[in-house]
């Protein structure tokens, strides 16, 4: 096929766009859903001649693209756009900027504010700012990304040019009775403002200020933010407004019951009465001064993957119409308040299987395989929503979520007498709060079932909300254990169970990526990443005495049979954890890889064993709770089957009528897209990249199995080999 995009898209382009016309950001919603089909990625769907004319439209030398939609009812021409865009490496160089080229040759001017880079220099993460197209309601434009010279400068806006032009916007609380405001005005006329954005397409600016009463009293613990964007030339302006109960050491935190209102000009933008704030969460609104641009962005799914800083997720599954209608039904009322949760299950530590679970959430992922403008509403919303959970510590000398690096004992976990630094002679110990109920919150946080909450929302926005949010999540991962059995500043996060080990450092592993290279948190997070690869590369991968069977085996991990077995699915979730960060470049992250994907790899194809319950909810691995590991899967295998059913023929007929399934149909809810071998899935697709001839064959083992889920209803483990 001719002019192909990039050298990444060219070797994806195959599987990407005539797989699936919704990665190269076409939604045909009344596609039927279909069961993915990932050994045979070639084969060609009914629509693949329309998929395959937009790509010959791509100019040479693109290396990705976007594609704009008027999803308003009128004309969209010259409306302020932004958006996040992460690159391959060496895909854009040191130096080098972009121009965007329209499906009819048009050239149009690109902003790039680089926030992050590759260890060459090449871009990893930038936010792009244009102006639309001519864009008439319902109609979509494609922009291809291309390599360009280097930009000519450009006097970008200032607060003065947007001040000028009338801006003002505010919030305001009644609390027991007492208004307390912010200005965001006041604050950009101050001068003490961060630039975020700079250029001559958009500059955006930070501001914050506690909330003042009218007396000018500061609010000890109620903090506003803003971030405000504008265009030359504009009246017009996006406010992104968030309202913080977060300092992590001011003395007797606890939720505040007040009534709020937010002004953008003269306008009434937002109110709610009653809003119970909790204890270290936020809440966030995007208004807008003048009125709001009517556009979706579409990323190019099959890019965004190809970049490695997503996991390789299956493009030819199509997400299906009743998926997409059900999460913008879903998406509505109280759980999209602020101190609502949206899509997440407010009891996190509930069991079984659910969207928020995997490297990326079922709704995020639905937005990734078909760049759905309701399954991005609600990816981004519950990102927004992320903020109410009493899980968000800020420094306020920093002005940054609290670091391992600057208080190392600080933990929720333990006594007061745990948090005291003997370097600084001080307890980093949290203010208790202000009495015994005053921080009561009707959810409960959990390691072992979080969220990927603001990862790709941060991706594909370039949001300073998500950012942080991101941010948040990975420093309470990082001290919410006990500072002794973390390892005080290392942050190892190996106390945990084995799920909670595997989503924590997956959110520190996003985190350390994507941080901009002038964030502090950058290199404190990657050390905390380092830290934990070589604490488990010692433990296991390095160490001649472990265990012959690629499991994790410390801590709580084999809680099963008295002290006897273990759970796979949880190791699975910990391989491809660690299967991600590898992809992400932590080098330490690949040998664990190696040694840990013989677990999934032996399950399906080890001597002994039988692949149809590779996927098993508990494995046997030694005799008894003070006994070493078995030294084969074989014996495992064994040790967890019955002496007559481990002697029946190996995926017959009569092992399918033992087990009451389908022959070739493996155990553990193979139809459930939230299955245990759909939880297994992931792992043997690293396996299949890294594992050699025996990862090859156990992902084909597992492609074999004759019932498999629709993930076309949940894509969250959809994640096939990159081979």
């Amino acid at each position: 096929m001719p002019n192909l995009p990039s050298p990444h898209l060219r070797r994806f382009v195959a599987a990407v766009c005539l797989a699936s016309l919704a990665a190269c950001g076409v939604n045909e919603t009344t596609a039927p859903s279909t069961a993915p089909n990932p050994l045979n990625v070639d084969a060609t769907p009914a629509r693949a001649p329309r998929q395959a004319a937009m790509l010959d439209s791509t100019v040479v030398g693109a290396i990705t693209r976007v594609i704009l939609e008027n999803t308003g009812v009128t004309d969209q021409t010259g409306m302020p756009l932004t958006f996040g865009q992460v690159f391959a490496q060496g895909d854009l160089g040191s130096g080098e900027t972009l121009k965007g080229v329209l499906d009819n040759g048009t050239v149009i001017a690109l902003q790039l504010d680089v926030k992050a880079r590759h260890d060459d220099g090449s871009v990893r993460h930038a936010v792009i700012s244009t102006r639309a197209p001519q864009l008439l309601p319902g109609q979509r434009v494609s922009v291809d990304l291309i390599k360009d010279g280097a930009a000519a400068p450009a006097v970008p806006t200032t607060p003065d040019d947007l001040l000028a032009r009338g801006f003002s916007a505010g919030v305001s609380i009644m609390l027991g009775g007492q208004p307390y405001t912010a200005s965001a005005d006041a604050l950009l006329r101050s001068g003490h403002y961060k630039t975020w954005l700079s250029g001559p397409m958009a500059s955006e600016w930070l501001v914050s200020a506690p909330l003042v009463s009218a007396s000018g009293v500061a609010h000890p613990h109620l903090t506003a933010r803003f971030a405000v964007r504008a265009a030359p030339g504009e009246s017009r302006a996006r406010v992104d407004v968030t309202l913080e109960n977060n300092w992590a050491y001011e003395a007797a935190p606890q939720n505040f019951t007040y009534d709020a209102q937010i002004m953008v000009g003269d306008r009434l933008a937002y109110s709610k009465a009653a809003l119970t704030h909790f204890h270290h969460a936020r809440w966030r609104k995007v208004l807008w001064w003048g009125s709001a641009p009517q556009i979706h962005i579409r990323h190019h799914s099959g890019y965004l993957i190809a970049t490695r800083a997503l996991p390789n997720y299956d493009t030819s599954v199509v997400v299906s119409e009743t998926a997409l209608a059900s999460l913008k039904s879903q998406f509505t009322g109280a759980r999209t308040e602020p101190m609502g949760t949206g899509m997440a299950v407010t009891y996190m530590p509930a069991t079984g299987g659910r969207p928020d679970i995997g490297l990326l959430p079922g709704w995020a992922a639905s937005y990734l395989l078909s760049m759905d403008k309701r399954a991005k509403d609600v990816m981004l919303g519950t990102a927004d929503l992320a903020g109410s959970w009493s899980a968000h510590y800020r420094d306020r000398l920093t002005d940054k979520p609290v670091s391992l690096h600057d208080f190392p004992y600080m933990t929720l976990a333990g006594t007061r007498g745990d948090t005291f630094n003997p370097a600084t002679r001080k307890y980093e110990a949290f203010p208790p709060c202000a009495t015994s109920s005053a921080c009561a919150v009707p959810y409960t946080v959990d390691a072992s079932h979080q969220p990927g909450f603001a990862y790709l929302p941060y991706l594909v926005t370039g949001d300073y909300y998500y950012l942080e949010e991101l941010q948040f999540w990975a420093v309470w991962n990082s001290f919410v254990g006990n500072p002794h059995y973390r390892e005080f500043g290392r942050g190892l996060v190996k106390p945990d169970q084995v799920r909670g080990q595997a989503w924590a450092l997956r959110t520190i592993g996003q985190a350390a990526y994507i941080s901009p290279d002038d964030d502090p948190l950058r290199a404190q997070l990657r050390f905390i990443v380092e830290s934990n690869m070589a604490w488990y590369n010692s433990q296991y991968t390095h160490n001649a005495a472990a265990n012959k069977l690629g499991v994790l085996s410390h801590g709580y991990a084999i809680a099963y049979g008295n002290g006897t077995g273990v759970a796979p699915w949880m190791d699975d979730f910990f391989t491809s954890a660690v299967g991600h960060l590898a992809e992400l470049g932590f080098p330490d992250a690949r040998p664990l890889l190696d040694w840990k994907v013989q677990f999934p790899i032996m399950r399906m194809n080890g001597q002994g064993a039988c692949w149809i319950t590779g996927a098993i909810y508990t494995l046997k691995i030694r005799d008894t709770a003070s006994a070493p590991l078995y030294a084969s899967m074989e014996q495992a295998w064994k040790a967890s089957h019955s002496a007559s059913f481990a002697d029946l023929p190996c995926g017959g007929p009569e092992m399918a009528a033992a087990l009451k399934l389908k022959v070739g149909e493996m155990t553990g809810y193979s139809n459930s897209p939230a299955g245990y071998p759909s939880n297994m899935q992931p792992a043997l697709a690293y396996a299949a990249d890294v594992g050699g001839a025996n990862g090859v064959n156990a992902w084909a083992m597992l492609e074999r199995r004759t019932v498999k889920p629709d993930y076309g209803n949940s894509p969250q483990f959809a994640i096939i080999p990159r081979r």
